[in-house]
């Protein structure tokens, strides 16, 4: 027994140095000044609670018209501010439009204050100066100092509830306010109603209803405190309401247990001892008050912080060691960082019973596998699914099955656009869902219903009334008079079609697979060979005459001008070269899109971008030609492959607050710098092939989930030697440019032999 007990001793160490604490090289603290910061607090992999600072309270709506500024505060958090106004419990992580931001909550002190003041005299209201010099932000865990309270606040996280800490002085006018009106891209009518219940002096309950990107959005919440308060109330802020029923026989201001209406804040009084903690959980709902209370007894039964925070550092360790690298001290935060905002989004949306609200409005259980809500598709189907499909496979499975339930319970029968609480807010172009499915069930990752997935991808693509559909079957394209984004729509129907081509084909529909593999052409419709570029139709079939290739507004692209757009052909680019007059003059127009020099009238006409977030006319901040570097493998010229992926690594992504060249958009940024920091990317997912680049890691080692590793290894690897000179597979040349799926999923070794001259 004694020498079992010895030999178990022995062991120790070494399991405890089985996971690395990777979390530390994590700066969740990233973003663009233009964008607002991909910042979701404290949270856990795929947590639905994303708790986090706001700093302003900007309105959507501004004099009846939309208020450019709000577009900064995206992610509710700007790094640039001075002031905080409190913490909400749900955030999108680097998205373009935004939401969310339910339930905030403020520590003060000194003579209560309801309105949240403003940045310029933050002391006019409950908001708080605060700086950077007294901010920790850490995977799973945030820390601030509240300057105008004197108030530490800490917050930490499990999947389904925000845990606070706030370390108050002495003061016998404590309070913490609940903020039911605040929200992101908040306007005066967003809020539909909100009802609070106190059911005890620690205890209390309610739930919110807005009408915003996600048009009917109810989130049920359930707020305990560790200390009993002495006293609390409300105010309701809504000027509109006309009729109020009989409820005025009650004082509700003050200690009333039971509220409703529109625009309601709340507060809550204690008596604190010099450095005392007070501690709040935040659990949240689609469904219930009941089943929010219920999670937080699930994940948060106690009030230990300590042990909640260090077991939200864990959930990340364990996500983060997925994927071992050996390279700079600077790059593994590069790396963690791209790893960590991979991993936030889509989020979980069932409860701890299974329990979520469907599109339907009513109650479903996720029996089988984990329900997940916010999908910006239109930018993860590009990288951060496929990368799903190999590091976190089981997750990427229940996503998949996700998508169909929502397809199930729809009126309209169409898969998700972009989803955000089991609604669909339509945002973006293309039916990319049907890419994230294909891509699946072709790498063999869904177990579900393959028969049923690709009739609800017909169903998708058919869908005539849909943004221009009914016209790109009839017509083979769009006409720009029905639609701003008629080119951009039908370049990315052309690629969503042939991923159904693919599922066809695997499941041997030849006749669905002929057809669309002939819709999966119509993108020849658009491209003018006269000029070389995609170019609007109009309905009678001549092209647009207004033609400006450099111009991101009325040429029927989004997000993007013509130069990025004319190389979206992924699904073959052997045929769009063919059409740009071959191998090279291909590369040489790949060169100028690398090294153009852009007008400033080219940025007065985006939002969202700046100069530091494009390579000469490369817009790596947007997502459409996010594949494209990699077409220089298709034209003989691999070594600019190489040398400009390194490049848009280094130029596009660095640790500091501004360290991205665009919005992360729910991972996808991210995921394109793992795949490019790995040495290969999935150029046409719905493919099981992986284009080779060049790896920017000495090694790297990918844990699968059946238990194989995956090992990437560049030989002389370093900021000069940026050129492939060969590569083995298993210690076996490669002949081709691409690397399998299953030659990842098999385990095994891939090795770069890296060089400071091409190998042409």
């Amino acid at each position: 027994m004694k020498k079992h007990l010895f030999y178990s001793l022995l062991f120790l160490p070494f399991l405890a140095n089985a996971q690395q604490d990777l979390a530390k090289y994590v700066r969740p603290i990233i973003g663009t000044e233009k964008m607002g910061h991909t910042f979701p607090g404290a949270t856990v992999p795929f947590g639905a609670v994303q708790l986090s600072p706001e700093t302003d309270t900007i309105s959507y709506e501004q004099n009846g018209k939309y208020n450019g500024d709000v577009y900064k505060y995206c992610a509710g958090y700007k790094y640039e501010d001075h002031t905080i106004v409190g913490f909400s419990h749900t955030h999108m992580s680097g998205t373009g439009h935004s939401d969310l931001g339910d339930f905030l909550v403020m520590p003060t002190q000194g003579k209560l204050q309801m309105n949240p003041g403003t940045a310029a005299d933050p002391k006019s209201g409950f908001r708080s100066a605060f700086s950077h010099q007294n901010e920790v932000a850490e995977a799973g865990y945030y820390k601030v100092k509240l300057d105008d309270d004197n108030i530490i606040a800490e917050m930490t996280a499990t999947n389904r509830v925000g845990m606070h800490q706030y370390t108050f002085p002495k003061s016998d006018q404590s309070h913490i306010i609940l903020d039911l009106m605040s929200g992101i891209y908040n306007y005066p009518d967003k809020n539909v109603w909100t009802y609070v219940r106190v059911v005890n002096d620690s205890l209390v309950t309610g739930y919110r209803q807005t009408n915003g990107w996600a048009r009917t959005r109810t989130v049920y919440f359930a707020m305990s405190f560790s200390k009993a308060f002495k006293a609390y109330g409300q105010k309701n802020y809504d000027k509109k309401e006309i009729y109020h029923g009989f409820w005025g026989k009650f004082d509700q201001s003050k200690n009333f247990p039971e509220l409703a209406g529109k625009q309601i804040r709340m507060y809550f009084d204690f008596n604190t001892t010099e450095q005392e903690k007070i501690k709040v959980k935040m659990a949240i709902s689609s469904v219930s008050q009941e089943n929010a209370l219920e999670n937080m007894k699930a994940e948060i039964p106690g009030w230990d912080f300590e042990q909640v925070k260090k077991q939200a550092k864990a959930d990340w360790n364990k996500e983060l060691n997925k994927i071992v690298v050996n390279t700079s001290e600077d790059d593994k935060v590069n790396f963690y960082t791209a790893m960590y905002h991979a991993f936030i989004n889509p989020t979980t949306y069932n409860d701890v019973n299974g329990q979520y609200k469907g599109n339907d409005q009513g109650v479903h259980d996720a029996k089988d596998f984990t329900n997940y809500t916010t999908f910006s598709l239109w930018d993860t189907y590009r990288a951060l699914h496929p990368f799903f499909n190999i590091i976190q496979p089981t997750r990427n499975n229940d996503m998949v099955k996700s998508m169909i339930a929502h397809y199930d319970q729809s009126t309209l029968k169409m898969l998700p656009v972009w989803m955000e609480y089991n609604n669909d807010n339509w945002c973006m172009s293309g039916y990319h869902s049907v890419s994230v499915v294909t891509d699946a069930i072709i790498k063999g990752v869904y177990n579900g219903d393959p028969e049923a997935a690709l009739a609800a991808c017909i169903a998708t693509s058919n869908h005539r009334s849909y943004e221009g559909i009914g016209y790109y079957i009839d017509k083979g394209y769009i006409p720009l008079e029905k639609s701003g984004t008629s080119v951009s729509n039908t370049l990315e129907y052309a690629y969503d079609d042939w991923c159904i081509a693919q599922l066809a084909k695997k499941l041997n529909k030849q006749d669905v697979y002929q057809e669309y593999m002939k819709r999966s052409g119509n993108w020849q419709n658009n491209f003018d060979k006269s000029t070389g570029f995609m170019r609007a139709k109009k309905a009678d079939g001549t092209f647009q005459k207004n033609f400006d290739v450099m111009s991101t507004n009325g040429q029927g692209f989004i997000e993007g001008n013509s130069w990025n757009y004319s190389f979206f052909v992924p699904q073959d680019p052997a045929l769009l070269i063919q059409d740009m007059g071959g191998k090279k003059k291909f590369a040489l127009k790949l060169d100028t899109l690398f090294t153009m020099h852009l007008p400033d009238a080219f940025f007065a006409e985006t939002e969202d971008i700046t100069r530091e977030g494009i390579i000469g006319g490369y817009v790596h901040g947007n997502e459409p030609a996010h594949h494209v570097v990699y077409l220089y493998n298709w034209a003989d010229q691999p070594w600019k492959t190489q040398s400009r992926v390194r490049m848009i690594l280094k130029m596009q992504y660095k640790s500091s607050p501004d360290g991205l060249g665009g919005n992360d958009d729910c991972g996808q940024m991210s995921a394109w710098y793992i795949f490019s920091t790995l040495g290969f990317y999935p150029v046409a997912p719905g493919s099981d092939d992986y284009s080779l680049g060049s790896p920017a890691v000495k090694s790297a080692v990918l844990q699968l989930e059946s238990g194989k590793t995956f090992t990437v290894e560049a030989v002389n690897q370093s900021d000069k030697n940026v050129y492939v000179q060969k590569v083995l597979l298993n210690g076996k040349p490669l002949t081709a440019l691409t690397i399998k799926h299953a030659d990842i999923m098999n385990g095994g070794k891939l090795t770069f032999y890296m060089s400071s001259k091409p190998a042409k």
